[in-house]
């Protein structure tokens, strides 16, 4: 199966990027199925329900969020009426919306694709990541009911991404991981099986501190000092990702490969 992730989606910059070159590379590259981390799409914090339905309509097949899942006071429902859209499985037991699902792809194949946040650096007390995943991972063993796996790790370390890269490997076809905004030079196929990235980067502006304009970080960077909101910064977006090619008999990953397409960042592809 071909597999792609796209980092989050940063404001209008970001969908904008994903609205011109995911239908193109759908047909070009052949893709089979396709997530986009959606959780920052709308104004730089949270997703509303037109902007989902806008990366939807663009090529994607999931949409997972993040901590700033229910930022858009509209994804409170919008998340129960569409099942394509994913919270953490770890946000907290009364939010609404699902973890994880199995989707449908060509050829009558399933995927898995589930989300956890991570604990550490986090501003609030997540549930411990592992055990969210764990029985997910045993009910949808690889190339059993479900001929992909994909887990988006939502977290700030390096460290607690790679420990559930490691804790999954064998289990999933990939393990991804969204949050940070920049993109990371680690692609590999671990010994079991399973690709990992440790972070996808984001679809958004890099001329910018973390997707954001540059003069209110600077200046609270610089003062201590906070004058005015963040805003999502506005100039042309790089689409960055991770391509992964998989075996359907095993749902393990045969290939990995790091996406940067558009924007500043030097173009890469598979």
């Amino acid at each position: 199966m071909r597999l792609l992730f796209l980092g989050d989606v940063m404001g209008r910059a970001g969908r904008d990027a994903v609205a011109v070159h995911l239908p193109r590379l759908r047909a070009e590259w052949r893709l089979d199925f396709v997530v986009v981390n959606g959780e920052n799409a709308t104004n730089g914090m949270g997703l509303s329900s037109d902007h989902a339905k806008g990366l939807f309509e663009a090529g994607a097949d999931c949409v997972t969020l993040g901590d700033h899942a229910f930022d858009q006071k509209d994804m409170l429902q919008a998340i129960g009426a569409e099942t394509r859209i994913l919270r953490p499985l770890n946000f907290a037991k009364a939010a609404p919306g699902r973890g994880h699902r199995v989707f449908a792809a060509p050829g009558g194949r399933k995927v898995l694709v589930a989300q956890v946040l991570g604990q550490v650096f986090m501003k609030r007390p997540f549930d411990d990541p592992f055990s969210a995943l764990d029985p997910v991972l045993k009910a949808h063993p690889p190339g059993g009911m479900v001929q992909a796996a994909i887990i988006d790790m939502h977290c700030e370390a390096t460290s607690e991404k790679m420990a559930i890269g490691h804790y999954c490997d064998g289990r999933v076809s990939l393990v991804v991981g969204t949050h940070t905004h920049v993109p990371t030079a680690d692609a590999q196929i671990l010994p079991g099986g399973t690709a990992y990235l440790t972070d996808a980067g984001m679809c958004g502006d890099y001329n910018s501190v973390i997707g954001m304009q540059k003069d209110e970080p600077l200046r609270r960077f610089i003062t201590g000092m906070p004058k005015a909101r963040f805003a999502p910064a506005l100039g042309e977006a790089t689409l960055s990702g991770v391509f992964v090619e998989t075996d359907d008999r095993t749902g393990l990953a045969q290939s990995v490969s790091m996406i940067r397409v558009g924007g500043r960042l030097q173009e890469a592809r598979p």
